[in-house]
Parts: structure tokens; sequence; C-alpha cells
């Protein structure tokens, strides 16, 4: 309360009503701290971040104790991003008509409770249905993470400092993931990586209701067809690869999971032309700029995600590192990536959008050719971290342009919707990615898929002998990436339509990369 605040109270006289306003007054505010709202967005953003990259180094230890067979183990990552990139639009719909903190809170609370149960996992069906839930806790938190940051932080400096710490957070997020996940694997148990979200949750459970904003209630409608078909149908396109590198591309349930897909995305695609108030405008879609960027998005992000999944296998069956040296390992790509997520805003005016894209691109490409030959024996350096460093920094270039294409020539209304359409593609990205790696590993292994837990020799011959076929095939999706920015992305925004991107939308954008 401030000197004036404490004249008024002083002279008004002592009513209920003068001491309920002096108290609303002071509660207001409390509870709108920059630092404080910063502070709690950035440890929900860090716990989101954390929780798709600190199970990876742990995904051997997973695989022993629950028995996950090859293609059982890529659900421990596909039920998490599935749920997550599924339900994100619906999540951002939620919090704009029941108020972005209460939301906020909901979503952590479903988080916390979810990584408590996962952590105490018995069987596979139990930590899938675990990271499940955390998938659908995360879209209901997250969207609400970046509109609090917005709404409390004044566009301009204020603004672009706090979304810059936020995309700090993002960007290097994944990179500590991997090195905690493997220090908890190594130190104590995989189950420590589930379980540090639980004082983190409960944490910002407590504090949101002091010091977040809270926002007006709106009417409007919720497109659950919408959500239900495009989540069950993205669920069904990945299960239909994965069962086809099981059972066979003629197996009846690979067909009908192919066939559930197709029909389920094109009522989703119905629906939305219905819908009075769509989960994804369809109108998002027609500019060839936008619709390319979420093409090859997709593609980029399936060839990354596949090969950290295969990869940390490899260091820690085939190549017997401990857990926290697989994710150690993997520190020459993060780190790299991290750095040009810092560099290509500085630089992208002068180079244009165009040739930054695809020369990010074939940057990347270059990296997973060399990284394709990997197999037995090889040195750590140069055979594994020199093509790390070079897919870092292909993608790192690649990711900003890519992402500023995504939201170009977007009216301010539909801005939200496009953000969130670029994380869907993200997630869905990783989770076909991973699912097609993973039939094309199942096809080139000795054992196949469908055997729950094989010997360990025999595992370690079988990643030895055919982790090129995996990371041969995201060399096809980086590939096939780079065909979409040359082929379909025909108009790029130009160096002067870049140079015009407000300050917070390119933070927006490295956020979202």
């Amino acid at each position: 309360m401030d000197l004036e605040d404490a004249s008024s109270l002083a002279q008004e006289p002592l009513s209920t009503k003068g001491i309920a306003y002096h108290m609303s007054s002071a509660s207001q505010t409390r509870s709108s701290s920059p630092t404080v709202v910063l502070l709690i967005v950035l440890a929900c953003q860090l716990m989101i971040v954390l929780d798709l990259s600190i199970v990876i180094t742990a995904l051997p230890k997973i695989q022993s104790t629950l028995g996950f067979s090859s293609a059982g183990l890529s659900w421990v990552q596909n039920a998490y991003t599935l749920a997550f990139g599924g339900l994100l639009l619906l999540g951002a719909r939620a919090g704009d008509l029941l108020g972005r903190r209460r939301v906020f809170v909901a979503g952590i609370a479903i988080f916390t409770v979810a990584s408590l149960l996962g952590g105490f996992a018995q069987s596979e069906w139990w930590l899938l249905a675990a990271r499940v839930a955390q998938g659908v806790g995360a879209a209901i938190a997250a969207p609400s993470t970046l509109a609090l940051l917005t709404q409390t932080f004044r566009e301009g400096r204020e603004r672009t400092r706090a979304l810059s710490l936020y995309s700090a957070i993002s960007g290097g997020g994944g990179s500590v993931g991997l090195v905690v996940g493997g220090m908890l694997t190594t130190w104590v148990s995989w189950r420590w990586g589930l379980f540090i979200n639980v004082p983190i949750g409960i944490a910002l459970i407590a504090l949101a209701p002091r010091f977040l904003p809270e926002t007006e209630r709106r009417t409007g409608h919720f497109d659950f067809t919408g959500a239900a078909t495009s989540t069950v149908g993205m669920t069904a396109l990945v299960y239909g690869f994965v069962r086809a590198g099981a059972d066979g591309w003629t197996n009846r349930g690979t067909i009908g999971s192919f066939v559930a897909a197709a029909l389920l995305l094109a009522a989703f695609v119905l629906t939305e032309r219905r819908a009075e108030q769509p989960i994804i405008p369809l109108h998002l879609f027609a500019s060839r700029e936008r619709s390319g960027a979420y093409a090859a998005r997709i593609l980029l992000i399936g060839g990354v995600f596949g090969m950290f999944f295969f990869l940390t296998q490899f260091f820690q069956d085939v190549e017997h590192f401990s857990a926290l040296q697989a994710g150690v390992a993997f520190l020459p790509q993060t780190l790299v990536l991290f750095a040009m997520l810092l560099v290509v805003p500085r630089v992208v005016g002068r180079i244009g959008t165009t040739r930054l894209m695809a020369g990010g691109l074939v940057t990347a490409l270059v990296g997973m050719t060399w990284l394709s030959r990997l197999s037995a024996g090889a040195h750590y350096f140069p055979h594994v971290a020199l093509p790390l460093v070079i897919l870092g920094i292909g993608i790192g270039a690649a990711f900003i342009p890519l992402t500023a294409a995504g939201l170009a020539g977007v009216d301010s209304a539909d801005a939200g919707a496009a953000s969130g359409l670029v994380n869907v593609a993200q997630q869905l990205g990783g989770s076909v990615g991973l699912g097609v790696l993973v039939s094309v590993f199942a096809s080139a292994s000795h054992t196949g898929a469908t055997r729950h837990l094989a010997a360990a020799t025999q595992r370690s011959r079988d990643l030895a002998g055919s982790i090129g076929a995996p990371l041969t095939a995201s060399v096809v999706f980086m590939a096939l990436a780079l065909a979409v920015v040359l082929l379909v992305m025909r108009r790029p925004p130009s160096t002067a339509e870049v140079a015009r991107i407000p300050e917070t939308r390119m933070a927006e954008a490295r956020e979202a990369a």
C-alpha cells in the first residue's frame, strides 16, 4: 500500500466497504507482481519441457524394469506427445473461456498427480496411462503460461526480456532434461524423472492463486468433437505404423488402424468446416507458405525425435554408456542448437528466411547422413559428436524461420490458433516420426518388435546392426522437409517483411522452436 492509499484510508470512515476496497487494491498489487509471475511461468515451462526429454535417457531402464517391447517403448514418448499436441488448442480455448489462472492451476494439478502415479508404475499400461494424463495436464496448462506472461508485461522492452527468458528455458530445457534424466536414472532410479515434477507442481499450485492475475470468463463453445477426432485419428495413424513393424503391412490390425485414422481425420476436417468456433480454423491452411511451414516442421521434428529415441539406446546398450553419460553425449547438439536460437534473430534480416531455412535443412541433412553410418565400435569423437554439432547448427538455423513462416500473414484474431498450430505440428511430428522409425527398425532387426525384453546381448546386436535403418529414415524425413521448403513454400516472407516482425513475435517464434 503506497502513501496515497494510506492517506485516503485514514480520511475515510472505517466502513466495511472502505476496508474491502483497500484490501482488494493491495491484493491486486500483490497478484500482479511481474517478477513472481515470470518465475511461476518459467517454472511451469521448465517442468513441461523437461518432461519431453527427461525420460529419453531412462528408456533402456524403463524397458528392462517394465518389460516393454521395442515397439511398445516408443509409446512412453508418444502417449505424452499425442495427448499434449492433440489437446493443446482445446486447452488454449479453455483458458480463454474459463479464466487462464483457473485453467492453469487445473492443468498443473492433473500433471502433478499423473507424474506421481507414473513414478509408481508397475506395468506398461500403468505408465502409459500416466503419460497420457501428463499430456492432458500439459495441454491444459501450457497455453496459459505464454498468455499470462504477455498479459503481465507491456509490449516493448519488458515483454521482450520476459519472452527471451521464456525462450531460453524452452530451448535449453531439452538439454537439461537429458542430463537430469541421466543423473537421476544413474544415481537413484528412472522413477525420479517423474517424481521430480511433484514438488514443483505443488509449489506452483500454492503460488498461482496468490500471484497470478485472473482473466474474466467469456461465453463460447468447446469443439470437443474436433479435439477427439483429431487426437484419436493421429493416435490410430501412429499405431498403424508401429503395428506394421511388428506384424507386417498386410496384418488386419495394421490395415484397420490406417482405415480408422483416415475416417477419423476426414471426420475432423468435416467437423472443422461446420463448427461455429472450430479448434483449428481451416483457412489457416489456405496459404502455401503456412501449410508448407507446418508440413516441413512435422518432417524435421519427426526425423530429429526418432534419432534421439534410438541413439540413447545405442549409447547404453551397444556402447555401454551409463544413463548420465548418454545424456551428456547429446550436449554438443543441444548447446549448439540453443546458441543458434539466440544468433538467428540477429542475422535473419541479412540472409533472408528462404536461404536460412534451406541452408539450415541442407546442413541438418549432412549431419544426419553422416550419423546414419553409425555402427558398433564407432568412436564418439568424431563419428557421433561432430554429426551432432552439424545437426544442431542446421536445426537451429531452420527452426525460427520455419516458425515465422507458420505465423506469417495471420490476422490478429487467428494469431493464437496459428501459434498453437505450430506447437501442434511439433508434437505430432515427433509422434508420427517416431512411429515410422520404429516400424523401419522393427523390419530391419532380427528379433522383431513383438517380443518382450529380448536378452540384453541380442538387443545390443539388433541395435548395432540395425540402427542405420531408422537413422536413414531420419535422413529421408529431412530431405522431404527440404523439398517442401523449396517446392511448396513459393513465397516465403521477404527480408523487409521479417524486419517488420515485432520483437515479441520473434520471441514467440524462438519459444515455439
